[in-house]
């Protein structure tokens, strides 16, 4: 034990710190009486809110993954330069939740949010269906991006932006906080510096991975950005471009008022997904319920419009104005000169799914999220000044379009230069559902292929993008949603192996195995056990 000045949150205290050499097993009683000092570091602005020690015990199992056994850790939760937001339920200042094993194995995890933040999410770096990066000895941080919302909804509560610190700490400057705050605390308690830092988030959490890589591009080896909202404005913005579309195209009751949950049956989406399987599915050498070859899919649901066909008006069929509704919807957001504003999707399995009916149309008693988290993120994150009381059916894609240009600037992780990131050996793997229901497949790929710096082969040296049939919304749908980037991206950084493929399983198709392949390959059918990610190859 030591005794040792830190400077942490600009004030100087004396806290008493344990100091471990070669990640050795220390004392659990030593380390949890330098886990409890740790609360000696509060002052007025950097607010220590708990530093407890936690004994090992089972976690629960992740979906589709074995229960595991957590181990024994500090767990350190502080807020940095709290203040009252003058709202109901609303506070602002960085929470930081930092969980520092006994037995670490020297690496450092910070693990993305998710929707607007807004809540402090428990530090285990979790992995679907595998083990946790805490379980595995990582130390893990998160944050909840500058504000903290109470209530069920806190994820979706666009309020803090109207807050010009609270904005900026959603949109970089939080994660830019934690990670220099994570660093000096490990440093502090094990007595050395992480030797890797990695950063892995789906969502909100991928948006901020792209941001790390973008905007700290010396903190981190490597990155796993998924179903990223890395472009949020653009996001929020094509969410009411279908907003809009549905409330078009959906019967109206006895008082004019569209019901949006109507514009389309359940017996239709399922109909969709079932002539794209028809059509598509095959393309890659077999049919398996999952559409790999995307790229050369053509479905066009102008082919279910009632009448066009012999025999169709006996089958769930689309009015011309349904089938134009399609269009637009996937074809995305496009100002009135035609010229696109966001990128467009794939038709694919995931519009059968619940997750596309929650986003796009509701039901008789839900709105569609389109209404409320697309609707709320426009008008009062996305639109500079806030505008809480717009309406967004009102959203002009041609003259409203600058009003989202302030908060893209400071917000959207779009750069594509990456020359000091890849420069110094960083490493980044990004991942994104085909069926996803709010994040278009189009405006991800757009970026990737402008990314620098780049070879003969794009940007494979150091960024791989890796597309999922069927997953929707960082998991769910007709998919093999189970895998694991943070092995992948450890093997890169530590051993340089580049994934050439993951191995993908899920429990929509149990028992069986896909390889998730480098985009632009795709995974083919070779011949053999139909079931065994074996059986394929990327090309």
């Amino acid at each position: 034990m030591n005794i040792i000045r830190t400077g942490l949150g600009s004030t100087c205290v004396v806290a008493v710190i344990l100091l471990t050499s070669n990640y050795a097993l220390a004392d659990e009683a030593e380390s949890r009486k330098a886990c409890e000092s740790l609360s000696a570091l509060s002052t007025q602005t950097y607010s220590v809110d708990t530093s407890q020690w936690v004994a090992a015990s089972s976690q629960p199992a992740g979906r589709g993954g074995p229960a595991s056994e957590v181990p024994a850790h500090c767990l350190f939760r502080v807020t940095l330069d709290p203040r009252p937001s003058g709202m109901e339920g609303l506070s602002y200042g960085t929470g930081i939740e930092l969980r520092l094993p006994l037995a670490w194995n020297g690496h450092l995890l910070f693990q993305g949010g998710g929707g607007l933040d807004g809540t402090l999410s428990p530090a285990y770096g979790s992995v679907s269906g595998f083990p946790s990066a805490l379980v595995r000895g990582f130390a893990v941080v998160s944050t909840d991006g500058g504000h903290r919302s109470r209530g069920s909804s806190s994820i979706v509560d666009a309020r803090f932006a109207v807050d010009q610190q609270a904005k900026l700490d959603f949109a970089y400057q939080a994660v830019q906080r934690t990670t220099r705050e994570a660093k000096v605390l490990i440093n502090r308690y094990y007595g050395r510096k992480p030797d890797y830092s990695y950063f892995m988030g789906c969502s909100t959490g991928g948006r901020e991975a792209m941001l790390a890589a973008q905007r700290l591009p010396l903190e981190f080896d490597g990155v796993v950005a998924g179903n990223a909202s890395f472009n949020l404005t653009r996001v929020a913005m094509n969410q009411i471009w279908s907003l809009q579309t549905v409330t078009r195209i959906a019967p109206k009751d006895t008082a004019g008022k569209p019901q949006l949950s109507e514009a389309f049956t359940d017996a239709q989406l399922k109909a969709v997904s079932d002539s794209v399987l028809k059509q598509c599915d095959g393309l890659d050498g077999l049919e398996d319920g999952m559409i790999n070859d995307f790229k050369a899919c053509h479905f066009d649901p102008a082919s279910m419009r009632c009448g066009m066909e012999a025999g169709a008006d006996t089958q769930p069929c689309f009015s011309k104005q349904q089938v134009d509704g399609l269009k637009d919807i996937f074809g995305g957001a496009h100002n009135p000169r035609g010229e696109s504003l966001y990128g467009a999707t794939p038709y694919d399995t995931g519009i059968a799914q619940p997750a596309w009916r929650s986003m796009h149309l509701g039901t008789a008693t839900n709105p569609p999220a389109n209404a409320s988290l697309g609707r709320d993120t426009l008008r009062l994150f996305s639109m500079t000044p806030s505008n809480p009381d717009f309406d967004p059916l009102r959203f002009d894609f041609d003259h409203d379009m600058g009003t989202l240009a302030e908060t893209a600037a400071i917000n959207d992780a779009v750069a594509t230069l990456h020359t000091t990131f890849a420069g110094h050996g960083g490493k980044m793997i990004v991942y994104h559902g085909l069926s996803d229901q709010a994040m278009w497949t189009g405006a991800l790929t757009q970026w990737y292929e402008r990314l620098t710096p780049r070879d003969d082969q794009g940007p494979q040296s150091w960024s791989r993008l890796f597309l999922v049939p069927g997953m929707t919304h960082c998991g769910g749908g007709q998919s093999t949603d189970q895998f694991d980037m943070l092995t992948a991206i450890q093997q890169w950084v530590e051993q340089g192996q580049a994934p050439d493929r993951v191995v993908a399983s899920g429990r929509a198709f149990s028992g069986k195995t896909r390889p998730l392949c480098p985009y632009p390959k795709v995974a083919r059918f070779d011949g053999g056990n139909p079931d065994d990610q074996k059986s394929f190859s990327c090309r």
